[in-house]
């Protein structure tokens, strides 16, 4: 099967056979679904379903960091309304309506909790920067009048932050990208001139999950993120633990957390609990 893109949506065919078409429009996060529509000698063997779930996925609906709003008309009977329902549609004003609000992910949260916390910072540091995300939003929170830096020891990283950053049109000032370890982070901020550090330990995603970051590198970059940090300001730091990268680094990070003293840190491990043992662990280090 084949979906391609229409001016008014998509039609699916099967070979040289179109077979159905959705009819659409899309104006930001909202999607209005015009009419679905399959030839009569396809029905009831999944192709309505199939049609409809890459609808979703092309236009957004299953983009887990993301809001969505897609409406459709009204069904003409149960059938019909039985299958809207299965993708999550309900009657809403007329129409049938499928809200999707975003996840809270332990990078969403890591971020939102920074946002509230740190008012107009000079110095951002993503310690690892990956496909951009974080560095885009320090980007962001910074401002006109901060900077940020960004690390990663992997040049593929690297280019995918720059062309984050040109797509969210951020200014090239703004971000220097550092192709080095985020042991070495002293080597280019200097004591006390952070506001925040980010830490988003794991791999590239999209790339070989076998390259990942490891204790050992880890513990002495966390050790130079409190050096860097100001008083009174965070590192934020998500671990993760799994099949192919284990949980040693994530044990020895926290570790290293309880170990720090209360007298000078107030630490924060924020565990999901009703997420899998092996989930992102998002923790937070406050310097007194």
């Amino acid at each position: 099967m084949t979906l391609v893109q229409t001016e008014t949506g998509f039609d699916l065919y099967k070979e040289k056979l179109c077979i159905g078409r959705c009819t659409l429009a899309c104006g930001g996060a909202r999607t209005d679904i015009a009419a679905l529509w399959i030839a009569p000698d396809w029905r009831r063997r999944g192709y309505g379903s199939y049609l409809l779930r890459q609808v979703l996925h092309r236009c957004g609906g299953y983009r887990r960091d993301d809001a969505s709003l897609f409406t459709a008309p009204l069904p003409a009977g149960p059938g019909e309304a039985a299958f809207w329902a299965k993708f999550g549609f309900a009657p809403e004003g007329g129409r049938l309506a499928r809200r999707r609000r975003p996840d809270l992910s332990a990078v969403r949260f890591a971020q939102d909790f920074l946002a509230a916390r740190l008012a107009q910072p000079r110095l951002l540091v993503d310690a690892t920067c990956g496909n951009g995300g974080d560095t885009a939003f320090l980007c962001r929170l910074a401002g006109a009048e901060g900077r940020v830096l960004a690390f990663d020891i992997q040049p593929a990283a690297l280019e995918a932050t720059r062309a984050r950053l040109a797509r969210e049109g951020v200014p090239e000032g703004r971000c220097r990208l550092i192709l080095d370890s985020h042991a070495n982070l002293l080597c280019y901020a200097a004591p006390g001139s952070a506001d925040a550090v980010m830490f988003n330990f794991g791999w590239l995603p999209g790339a070989d999950h076998a390259v990942h970051s490891e204790a050992g590198a880890s513990l002495r970059a966390l050790d130079a993120a409190l050096e860097a940090l100001r008083p009174g300001c965070i590192l934020s730091a998500v671990l993760y633990s799994g099949a192919v990268i284990g949980d040693g680094e994530k044990r020895a990070a926290l570790a290293w957390m309880e170990a720090l003293p209360l007298t000078k840190y107030t630490v924060l491990v924020c565990r999901f609990a009703n997420w899998a043992d092996s989930a992102p662990l998002p923790c937070f280090v406050i310097k007194k």
